[in-house]
């Protein structure tokens, strides 16, 4: 265990603070921290961090409530930064997002994978700017009650290939499934992120019932 006279600040007496969210692994900000906002961020479990701007303690949370819980701190081998694991209850970056690293630099066509978000961001693009032709544009089109018809279809077809026994035509249909429930969640304005907050809040829920059985 690395204790805080071990870590290395710099001349200003700061060390950078990278967020990590516990559940998404996802980056969150990159903030810096002072002995005194380490030590209170280790005694509150909620991060704490000294704004280079204001000159001052931050108590991240204190004015928006969006604090983040600690889960650990870890040191890098030079022990001049950390990472701070955290479980988050709202948005980490003062623009209202999920995270501070949203905008994209650079990415690699020879890497580029799928992912859920390129999928949602897809179907963003076909709903903002209409694409003759494209299905998922006529889905957005026909609005609310088309696609909610779909996402009934598509939950129904699932069934019957799951009672089947049919593996592959399960995934095939779960995924037809998976991809009306996108297209409902972009016509709701609702985002990947907030169904990840659904989902951690549950985890801890059921967590701290299962907490609750162990002690009886």
């Amino acid at each position: 265990m690395v204790t805080i006279d071990q870590l290395k600040f710099d001349e200003k007496g700061l060390i950078p603070a990278v967020v990590v969210d516990f559940e998404t692994k996802k980056v969150l900000t990159l903030a810096y921290m002072n002995e005194e906002s380490l030590k209170i961020s280790m005694e509150k479990g909620l991060t704490c961090f000294w704004s280079r701007s204001r000159q001052e303690l931050w108590l991240k949370g204190d004015t928006s409530g969006n604090y983040q819980h600690i889960y650990s701190i870890t040191a890098d081998c030079d022990r001049d930064a950390l990472v701070v694991t955290v479980m988050k209850d709202g948005p980490a970056c003062h623009l209202g997002t999920d995270s501070c690293f949203n905008d994209l630099v650079y990415l690699n066509p020879e890497n580029a994978g799928f992912t859920l978000e390129g999928l949602m961001e897809l179907i963003e693009g076909r709903r903002t700017e209409k694409k003759e032709g494209s299905y998922t544009t006529y889905l957005f089109e026909k609005g609310l009650d088309k696609i909610l018809k779909k996402v009934g279809e598509e939950s129904t077809e699932v069934i019957i290939a799951a009672k089947a026994e049919d593996k592959a035509e399960t995934i095939y249909e779960i995924s037809d499934l998976v991809y009306h429930v996108l297209v409902l969640m972009i016509q709701m304005g609702i985002s990947l992120d907030d169904i990840r907050a659904e989902l951690a809040s549950r985890h801890v829920i059921d967590h701290k019932v299962k907490q609750e059985k162990m002690t009886k």
